[in-house]
């Protein structure tokens, strides 16, 4: 099982990075985050953390960022009617986080908003990995009445209501506190995201 390559890139675009290790090239699928990381190095050397995905017809190598994200891809993968290319297409989509709390909460539209991920793949992965990705990281405080997860959603589909993506939203977000109220944060969301002079 190869864990991990250390390497010089020896090239790198969306989704796929070349490393050269010791005069070999291996090349990697890589997450969102990975490919950054390697196109950031420039020719000089990146540290990526590997799967190998062993098939009949094939050997692939995958590239990951942080532990956080192989591991989800690796889980993903248990996941009946998820291939690798699914896999990789949800942990490249959004943070390791945000994707546990989308589980947790049972958000099917933060994965069908998802190129290649459908309503049904999305329930899948919500039923199958609920209690695999329970024990991992709880990001809410003991003392929330109500869980972080859920206000979280509820400010998400309010700014998706007001005309964003599930994409634009799950950014506008993620540097907002989490412990205010959830219009608070559809307010903060919205005059982040909206230029000042704009609109009538």
């Amino acid at each position: 099982m190869i864990a991990s390559l250390r390497g010089r890139v020896a090239s790198s675009a969306v989704g796929v990075t070349v490393l050269d290790v010791g005069g070999v090239g291996y090349r990697l699928a890589t997450t969102t985050t990975a490919s950054r990381r390697a196109a950031a190095a420039g020719d000089g050397e990146v540290t990526l953390l590997t799967h190998l995905h062993v098939r009949e017809d094939a050997l692939q190598l995958f590239g990951f960022a942080s532990e956080a994200e192989r591991s989800l891809f690796e889980m993903l993968l248990g996941v009946s009617g998820v291939g690798p290319k699914a896999a990789l297409a949800i942990v490249s989509g959004y943070e390791p986080d945000q994707i546990r709390r989308a589980v947790q909460s049972g958000d099917h539209a933060l994965f069908t908003s998802i190129p290649g991920i459908g309503r049904r793949t999305a329930e899948r992965v919500v039923i199958d990995l609920k209690d695999k990705v329970g024990g991992l990281v709880v990001p809410t405080s003991v003392e929330a009445p109500t869980p972080a997860g859920n206000q979280h959603t509820a400010a998400r589909d309010a700014l998706v209501g007001l005309g964003m993506s599930v994409a634009e939203a799950e950014a506008a977000l993620r540097p907002i506190d989490e412990t205010l109220p959830v219009e608070e944060r559809v307010r903060l969301a919205l005059s982040g995201a909206v230029p000042a002079g704009a609109g009538g």
